[in-house]
């Protein structure tokens, strides 16, 4: 059941993707040139999914299992750290060079064009860098 509730939250995820053009790299870029051509419209799909997340997280807070039957595990960490600091600038330069963020991008893979392609290749390659980095730090 877990597995089918997981296709199902990936598949209407995907679609309100597509659906709200976050899938398009030129619509995104559209709506970060603030100072050019501006395309507000994304944020309307931003207030709309932190409204959604505000709620979702108001009533995952009260609960101790997920509907699912699942352990409830919300984040904990508060802190803001030099790592959440330089990795949010990381996301944020690579989302205005490019037009993608990873759930989009994963979303664009079916499109089969070259630049979503090459920008999960490149994604995964920093994941894999972040991790062996991560684990030389560690020990």
């Amino acid at each position: 059941m877990l597995i089918i509730a997981a296709l199902a939250a990936g598949l209407i995820f995907g679609i309100g993707l597509i659906v709200s053009g976050m899938a398009n790299p030129a619509k995104v870029l559209g709506f970060l040139d603030v100072t050019g051509n501006w395309d507000p419209s994304l944020a309307l799909v931003m207030v709309g999914a932190i409204g959604v997340g505000v709620v979702a997280f108001a009533i995952a807070r009260r609960r101790p299992q997920s509907l699912l039957q699942a352990p409830m595990r919300l984040p904990t960490a508060t802190d803001l750290d030099v790592r959440l600091v330089l990795g949010s600038l990381a996301f944020g330069v690579g989302w205005g060079l490019v037009g993608f963020c990873p759930g989009p991008a994963v979303v664009a893979l079916g499109t089969g064009l070259p630049k979503p392609i090459a920008f999960v290749i490149a994604m995964l390659a920093g994941m894999l860098v972040f991790e062996w980095l991560d684990r030389k730090r560690a020990g």
